[in-house]
């Protein structure tokens, strides 16, 4: 039986903005990260299919980091770990500038009420931070079945002149395009439900394996 655990933490919690992670010793190996990794399937699941790659997954709830961490050491996993740390506050505490390959946002908290907006994964802020520890030409991939959160996550990223839409500016890509899926892009996709998934690469030279993008109609304008 899987961890039961609290689906939203409010991350402005005076206790959670505290943690003061210590910085990743990590192989040296490309990385990726995953932000807001719950129970980490997607890591899990791309770990499975490429064994030259560090995976990190940073979560809030420190129940899901224990279970991550000890299912990956029961799988032989010494490439997969999950780290008890704020998105909002600890990336440059726990990664060097410049390290990381690619970043992955699945199905972050809507926090639908204007007042609790400061409190999504992606905002201006960590926007700029995101920037400076991907490598040149490292990839950000978000993706949602709520379109206004997908959007307003659109908008941060297209304000940020170091980033570029891999679609097209102001476009979604139409497929996932990793060998993987997350527990909630699983349950969506059963029930037939759009996602919205959006993909930006820094600016800089491109990546050694680039991104394998879909042939043919491979992204949806809004523009």
């Amino acid at each position: 039986m899987g961890v039961r655990i609290r689906n939203h933490v409010n991350p402005f919690r005076t206790a959670l903005l505290g943690l003061t992670p210590a910085r990743l010793e990590l192989a040296d190996r490309p990385l990726e990260v995953e932000l807001g990794c719950a129970d980490a399937q997607f890591l899990f699941q791309l770990a499975a299919a490429d064994p030259e790659t560090n995976y990190v997954g940073v979560e809030l709830r420190k129940r899901l980091v224990v279970d991550v961490n000890r299912r990956a050491k029961l799988d032989g996993l010494d490439r997969l770990r999950a780290v008890h740390a704020h998105i909002n506050v600890d990336l440059p505490a726990l990664f060097n500038r410049e390290s990381v390959r690619r970043f992955y946002v699945n199905f972050p908290d809507p926090w639908f009420k204007r007042t609790q907006h400061k409190r999504r994964a992606l905002t201006p802020e960590v926007g700029e931070q995101l920037i400076a520890l991907l490598e040149p030409g490292g990839e950000l991939f978000f993706q949602s079945d709520v379109f206004d959160l997908a959007l307003d996550a659109m908008a941060v990223l297209e304000s940020l002149p170091a980033l570029r839409n891999v679609a097209g500016e102001w476009s979604f890509l139409r497929r996932n395009p990793y060998p993987a899926q997350s527990l909630r892009e699983d349950r969506v996709s059963a029930h037939g439900l759009p996602i919205w998934r959006i993909l930006y690469r820094r600016d800089g030279l491109p990546l050694e394996r680039p991104l394998p993008v879909h042939p043919g109609a491979a992204h949806v304008c809004i523009g």
